[in-house]
């Protein structure tokens, strides 16, 4: 657009970026040609596990804690490092593989913890029954 004669701030307004941005575009052209214009990576280190190896992890998380030799039903990120060395043999501190969890499309959850004399038939019994009997209800208009 800049090249066909438009003027920076006309470019800005139908690409919908600020008028800087632009400007800053056409010096990167000027200086470097388009390959100036090139994405470039992100800062910090590679990972160090590969695409494949991540997918691996996907499938032995699902598996769950059990699986992997653990007393309770609870991933933590400690735990998870561990099956990583085990696996990949690549060692992570714990507290950065909650990236690597949130890459793979997971959040911080916990399991729910019930009585183990929980009645499940009662309980709904009680949802069904007893509650609408004693919630409140809104109060009528006059």
């Amino acid at each position: 657009m800049l090249g066909e004669g438009q003027g920076v701030r006309e470019v800005a307004l139908q690409v919908g970026v600020h008028a800087g941005s632009v400007s800053r575009w056409k010096k990167m052209v000027e200086t470097n040609g388009p390959a100036g214009l090139k994405a470039k990576p992100g800062p910090g280190s590679v990972s160090r596990l590969t695409a494949s190896q991540k997918e691996r992890l996907r499938t032995l998380l699902t598996q769950g804690p059990a699986a992997h030799g653990y007393k309770t039903a609870l991933w933590t990120l400690k735990r998870v490092a561990e099956v990583i060395e085990r696996h990949f043999g690549v060692s992570y501190h714990p507290g950065h593989v909650w990236r690597i969890l949130r890459a793979l499309g997971w959040s911080c959850q916990k399991p729910e913890r019930r009585a183990r004399e929980r009645d499940e038939k009662a309980v709904e019994r009680w949802c069904r029954v007893a509650w609408p009997r004693i919630k409140k209800s809104p109060k009528r208009g006059p």
